[in-house]
């Protein structure tokens, strides 16, 4: 598999993985708290942060579409009104990038039409993200691989054939290092609709690629299991604390969580480890406790070892308990105390 940077930091399955804090529409339109966000995620340990550049014109059209999903946590809501709420502001940009920067945070964003990707050219940017919903956008995702910086492109609602057709759109307008996430694009996803054994597989299918999860779930479960299934960067939607409200509040992490998906994936990874069989040297003082042949009772000098005399205990100073039923029977050499480990020296 792959390894590459972004920015600073070099992504792959011998790395830890890149956990990557979604800002999304969590700043409630305000950039005092969208800089506290960035801060907060800082502290936790995440390594960068995403923003999603768009506007409510770039996305839909007024009047166009009102979600009756009741289901939906925007159930009721008027798209283009809903994306006038959780829009990033483009002013906003420079300062929450510089912010992060500061921090040593990566700072990237999805980009939803041309036009952003023309600005966050404009910021630097040192890579892109492509939503879900917008792996479909040809126009876009050459627009986005002819810059030559990394894509990570989320795979959720997507038929596979749409996923093959975004990778080979992407690849034939330059793109040379992908990444690919797992998402289902459920708010919340549920644990029984994540389906991770897909991250595997969508590493054998695309073996130039780099694999993770775009996670949805509550809590740090998933993502900690999709390391161990493989998953080299895991997002995740993050605030200040749910009880404040936003958009995608319900489904995002608190900082004292971000903490501890930081620390679990990165265990998990450590865990990873390689095939080992045998003993590792970090095990060899625990070889003692294995167990052994001990003179369980005194034994005079000649007399036949037996079930009563003789135990199978810790420690492992003894002969090996697979020896038991040879000895029984055999003479003792000398006269043995109870509590010696038992020896060929002493048949």
């Amino acid at each position: 598999m792959p390894e590459f940077q972004i920015g600073a930091r070099a992504i792959g399955p011998e790395q830890p993985p890149l956990i990557i804090a979604e800002l999304s529409g969590n700043h409630n339109q305000s950039l005092e708290r969208g800089l506290a966000i960035v801060d907060a995620m800082a502290a936790a340990g995440a390594h960068a942060i995403k923003l999603q550049t768009y506007t409510a014109d770039t996305m839909t059209l007024r009047g166009a579409h009102r979600i009756d999903d009741p289901s939906s946590l925007w159930y009721g809501r008027e798209l283009y009104e809903l994306y006038e709420e959780a829009h990033t502001p483009w002013e906003w940009h420079r300062p929450l990038f510089e912010r992060a920067r500061q921090h040593g945070l990566l700072a990237f964003s999805s980009p939803f039409d041309e036009t952003a990707v023309d600005f966050l050219e404009s910021l630097d940017v040192p890579a892109y993200k492509i939503a879900s919903f917008e792996n479909t956008d040809w126009p876009l995702l050459r627009r986005v691989a002819a810059t030559g910086k990394p894509v990570i492109m989320s795979t959720g609602a997507s038929r596979l054939a749409e996923v093959a057709e975004a990778v080979d759109v992407l690849r034939a307008a330059g793109c040379r290092q992908l990444v690919l996430l797992k998402c289902t694009s459920t708010y919340p996803a549920t644990p029984q609709n994540t389906n991770l054994r897909t991250i595997p597989h969508l590493q054998q299918l695309y073996p130039d690629c780099l694999v993770g999860l775009s996670d949805h779930t509550m809590g740090v479960g998933a993502s900690v299991a999709a390391v161990a299934l493989g998953a080299c960067v895991v997002e995740k939607h993050v605030t200040l604390r749910r009880a404040d409200g936003g958009v995608d509040s319900a489904f995002s992490l608190e900082p004292e969580e971000v903490a501890q998906l930081v620390t679990e994936t990165e265990r998990a990874w450590q865990a990873l480890g390689s095939i080992q069989y045998g003993v590792q040297r970090a095990e060899e003082n625990s070889r003692l406790y294995k167990r052994s042949l001990y003179v369980a009772r005194d034994i005079a000098a000649g007399e036949p070892f037996s079930r009563e005399n003789l135990r199978v205990v810790r420690p492992g100073d003894g002969l090996p308990p697979r020896y038991f039923d040879q000895v029984l029977g055999k003479p003792a050499r000398a006269a043995l105390r109870a509590g010696t480990p038992l020896s060929w020296e002493n048949l």
